[in-house]
């Protein structure tokens, strides 16, 4: 089915257009131009009139755990190994294949309805298997999101049972997801290493060979916590970003995770490698863990997209969130206003992400997949539109976002989810809790 969709503007090539439509065919952007030009040309396609908003493309997710959103609220206000412990730790063992699917239902659908198309999520309780990999996969084809599945491989013996593997166990069990799900434009599998803290050398360097081998990413937390610098010298006498360029693994098919504790020299290294970063502000401030240090990062060269974290360190799973995070928290940072601006963030949130990612995502281009969101342009939160592309990064709010499509097909309209009824997804989750509850 060929679509038009037309608006009153539509963000292409970085700025927003006025009177431009977007032709849309099984999936993907076919043209993109002036509305009046589309509607003679294609005179065969269905016209969806969005006149009053706004088209720009799907936010990105860069970084999450799905599963965390269970545990929102659980857990707040507490240093950073505290907050591991009684969270993750202790409801690990409730967190079947059931649990997984309903928690990533919750993740995904709360993406949706913020704007976000494709999510990354590093996801590491595996029980011994891929079923409750599976379940993430299900949750994300039954809601309509585009899925990274950043599959972890952990070998720490102070982690749970359920989170180890082993070195062959990993790599096998990653590789046969990723070849079941190979050619799917909705399901892709990637290799993520944990931690320099929780996969030994062997892990991280057998997840960085697979990578190559799939033709992927490698995704990996990297000095997110003062703690993992002093045991990655400790152990290894280096700091953490030279410790990995000493197994080998830095280069641009790497993507870390918060990069929050480094010296100057592992930001000139990054960035001659060409490696990239998945930054999550609000939970690097909601854990505490400090403030990564973005403009020397871009200046280096480092490629850098956003992401939201699992939504028990966040608490929120918002990519438009984390722009206005990201700039605000690094104007502060460096009592600089003009150090991370808003035409940055966004890209980081859109554009990049999709590049860091290997998708064709996180742009409105003819080629592109069909992932976009509409924006109310009558909202208050937007006013005035004469400064559109700063008020959706600095002063939107959620009630503003109206219609998301994902691969052409509307996911949220008019600010509900299509796909799965809110009110019975807010049900199952508290009857999984009030389980819980009742085994103590």
């Amino acid at each position: 089915m060929k679509r038009l969709f037309v608006a009153d503007y539509i963000y292409v090539k970085g700025t927003f257009q006025a009177n431009y439509g977007m032709l849309v065919e099984a999936g993907v952007i076919k043209d993109i131009g002036r509305k009046d030009r589309l509607l003679q040309t294609y005179v065969d396609a269905e016209v969806v009139d969005w006149s009053g908003k706004a088209i720009i493309p799907g936010t990105v997710n860069a970084h999450n755990h799905s599963f965390q959103s269970l545990l929102r609220g659980i857990a707040v206000d507490r240093p950073f190994l505290e907050w591991r412990d009684d969270a993750l730790y202790k409801y690990t063992p409730m967190l079947d294949e059931e649990a997984i699917y309903t928690g990533a239902l919750l993740a995904f659908g709360e993406m949706l309805k913020y704007g976000a198309t494709t999510v990354s999520d590093f996801f590491y309780v595996h029980h011994g298997g891929t079923a409750t990999d599976e379940a993430v996969i299900q949750a994300a084809q039954d809601t309509g999101i585009r899925l990274v599945l950043a599959r972890t491989m952990y070998d720490w013996e102070g982690a749970p049972l359920n989170y180890r593997e082993t070195v062959q166990e990993a790599v096998s069990r990653t590789r046969e997801l990723a070849v079941k799900y190979q050619g799917n434009d909705m399901v892709s599998i990637q290799p993520a290493p944990h931690s320099p803290h929780a996969s030994s050398p062997e892990m991280i360097q057998a997840g960085y060979r697979l990578a190559r081998e799939l033709h992927t990413p490698f995704h990996i937390h990297v000095a997110e916590e003062p703690f993992e610098v002093e045991e990655t010298l400790e152990k290894y006498g280096r700091r953490p970003v030279h410790y990995l360029e000493s197994l080998g693994v830095v280069d641009e098919n790497m993507i870390a995770i918060h990069l929050v504790w480094l010296e100057d020299s592992e930001i000139t290294l990054l960035g001659e490698k060409g490696a990239a970063l998945a930054y999550c502000p609000s939970s690097n401030m909601f854990l505490s863990d400090g403030i990564t240090r973005i403009p020397e990062l871009a200046a280096a060269g480092v490629r850098i997209a956003l992401g939201s974290d699992g939504a028990c360190s966040n608490n929120r799973i918002s990519v438009f969130e984390e722009m206005r995070m990201c700039s605000l928290l690094q104007k502060v940072a460096t009592l600089d206003g003009t150090c991370v601006d808003a035409q940055q963030v966004f890209q980081m949130g859109t554009k990049t992400g999709g590049q860091l990612l290997k998708l064709e995502v996180g742009e409105l281009r003819a080629g592109y997949k069909g992932d976009f969101v509409t924006l109310d342009l009558a909202d208050l939160s937007l006013a005035p539109k004469t400064e559109l592309l700063a008020n959706i990064v600095y002063s939107m709010q959620p009630t503003a976002i109206k219609d998301v499509a994902v691969d052409g097909k509307i996911i949220v309209r008019e600010g509900k989810l299509q796909t799965v009824s809110e009110k019975k997804l807010v049900r199952r989750v508290e009857q999984l809790l009030e389980t819980w509850s009742a085994k103590g």
